[in-house]
């Protein structure tokens, strides 16, 4: 199996994901074809192995390839396009702003629903999930995964199981996206209180069954998260922020987590 030698430009990784990438788009490796070893790669590359498994990362993250444990890396069966996360383009602030919106177009309908179809054990589920996230940050937390777990809350308060499953599928791009936020809003005591306040209220809205107001507070708070990014530190982006929005799509499989 030959690949064709690296085009100019570029970082490295991102240069023989591209070369694999056109190999396998031009039908010149076929589904079902197991990629060489790292090894081999990393030869006929003339880079490192973990610029292979980089590399090798980023084409599982656009679904044309499949690890197989204990087997090796195999090119993907044509089927239903996968989510495509471009790696390249992850350490940008614009790439996390972009993730927020995803999420704004989701919450504020699932907090509209939430309002409409909300059980008093649902409520009670969304107060002691504020509760625990208040406790994690008092702890000296990052509060990231009880904040997803608020959301989720609301998630499953919309008793909506496609949106539930949605929801799951990209749980784990939008708990980086949330790592990210709240990493920003940490480092001011303004923005932490700007957000325990709009969670209050999406709470309220819901716990009132208003979902006009649900759908409007959970909007708001996805626009708030926005500038809040926008306002960020600028040393914010040149440290921490780039290093977890570049965690953010790395770490991605287009397979979607099991649910638990």
């Amino acid at each position: 199996m030959h690949f064709s030698a690296l085009a100019p430009g570029a970082r490295l990784a991102d240069r023989v994901a591209d070369a694999l990438a056109g190999e396998i788009r031009n039908g010149r490796v076929v589904a079902g074809a197991k990629l060489p070893p790292e090894a081999a790669l990393s030869a006929q590359f003339s880079v490192s192995r973990t610029v292979v498994r980089e590399a090798i990362s980023r084409l599982k993250s656009i679904g044309l390839v499949d690890s197989r444990q204990g087997s090796g890396v195999y090119v993907r069966e044509a089927g239903v396009p996968s989510l495509s996360f471009d790696a390249s383009y992850a350490g940008s602030r614009e790439a996390v702003i972009q993730m927020v919106e995803v999420r704004r177009a989701l919450e504020s309908e699932v907090a509209g629903l939430a309002a409409e179809r909300r059980t008093a054990a649902d409520v009670r589920q969304l107060r002691r999930a504020l509760t625990a996230l208040d406790r994690a940050v008092r702890a000296g937390g990052d509060g990231v995964m009880e904040d997803v777990a608020f959301h989720r809350a609301i998630g499953d308060a919309a008793h909506n199981p496609f949106l539930q499953s949605t929801l799951q599928y990209l749980s784990r791009l939008l708990q980086g996206a949330t790592r990210v936020t709240r990493a920003n809003e940490a480092r001011r005591q303004d923005f932490a209180r700007q957000v325990r306040e709009e969670h209050d209220r999406i709470v309220e809205a819901i716990a009132a069954g208003d979902a006009q107001n649900a759908r409007s507070m959970a909007a708001a708070h996805m626009n708030n998260a926005i500038r809040r990014i926008e306002e960020a530190d600028p040393a914010f982006w040149q440290q921490e922020g780039t290093v977890l929005a570049r965690a953010l799509i790395s770490g991605l499989s287009t397979t979607p987590p099991a649910a638990g």
